[in-house]
């Protein structure tokens, strides 16, 4: 029951625990694979701080100071915009506010990490006389290696993943890996569908739902807006232009990858993911154009050359 299988292609991955244990305390993957994100997130940008002619220890510090904003920025958009999982008729409050501080069972949404990150940037950069637009530069890249890292410890939590397909692409996901609790959770949610269970898939024997694996197709756009900025990178024309243009590759990426997703945080009949990718976007749109008129126009940008 702890197989992930994508007989598309004959890849059968037979035990995928979810963490290990040790001395009787359980390490989720997720965990570690969120950790090393951050850890090459900060490697990767005090990299290009240096070649930008900046302290690297700065974004060290930086680093440091994020990681409790980002995590709680994370959990409080999830839980905001998914009450039900948590505010629960007849539970107590301190049941409640347990269920929400207990990450351990997931529930992390990445734009509510990216806005308190922002958040904190503007702080830190005001109080460290740093300009924000360079900033936003010099950590993009480590960002999106963080993102990609992290969307392997949805792969072993086998969570974020889309809806019902026959495709080649196809993941297969044992039913009876969630226990009955949860898989009644996730039936009753609508994120496992009653047409995945109509159409179950036998591998090795094991009783599947064969779903998009969303997470792997995220990752993997990531990783080609990744590729972009860095060939591009040494040819901006201004401070701020590599965010932008990771604000807008993400936004792009996110908005076509949640529409098939069927865990998606929702507001009314919108999928609130989808709303804040087209916002950022069309901002970032209007931006790159804003900065690319003045330069055109005779304005003298601000610009950290590559060294």
């Amino acid at each position: 029951m702890d197989g992930i299988y994508f007989p598309g292609f004959g890849i059968n991955f037979s035990n995928v625990p979810s963490g290990i244990t040790i001395f009787g305390f359980e390490i989720k993957f997720y965990a570690i694979v969120i950790t090393l994100g951050f850890i090459l997130a900060g490697a990767i940008s005090q990299r290009e701080a240096r070649l930008t002619g900046q302290k690297d220890e700065d974004y060290l510090d930086f680093l440091l100071v994020m990681v409790f904003p980002i995590i709680v920025g994370a959990r409080l958009y999830y839980v905001i915009f998914n009450p039900g999982r948590f505010f629960i008729e007849g539970r107590g409050f301190g049941e409640t506010l347990l269920s929400i501080i207990n990450i351990r069972n997931g529930g992390l949404a990445i734009y509510g990490g990216l806005i308190a990150g922002t958040i904190t940037a503007v702080i830190f950069a005001k109080k460290k006389g740093l300009t924000l637009p360079l900033m936003w530069d010099t950590v993009s890249m480590g960002v999106l290696v963080g993102q990609i890292l992290g969307r392997w410890g949805n792969f072993f939590n086998r969570e974020a993943f889309g809806a019902y397909t026959a495709s080649p692409l196809r993941m297969a996901i044992p039913v009876g890996y969630y226990g009955a609790n949860h898989l009644n959770y996730l039936i009753n949610s609508g994120i496992i569908t009653d047409e995945m269970l109509e159409h179950p898939e036998v591998v090795n024997g094991v009783q599947c739902i064969t779903v998009h694996p969303a997470f792997l197709y995220e990752g993997f756009l990531n990783l080609l807006v990744l590729a972009f900025i860095f060939f591009f990178r040494k040819h901006k024309k201004f401070d701020g232009e590599i965010g932008l243009i990771y604000m807008m590759g993400y936004g792009i990426c996110r908005f076509f990858v949640e529409a098939i997703r069927t865990d998606s945080l929702m507001l009314g009949p919108l999928k609130v993911s989808q709303v804040v990718a087209l916002a950022c976007v069309f901002i970032a749109l209007f931006l790159l154009f804003l900065n690319k008129k003045w330069i055109k126009d005779g304005k003298e940008p601000k610009l950290h050359a590559y060294i």
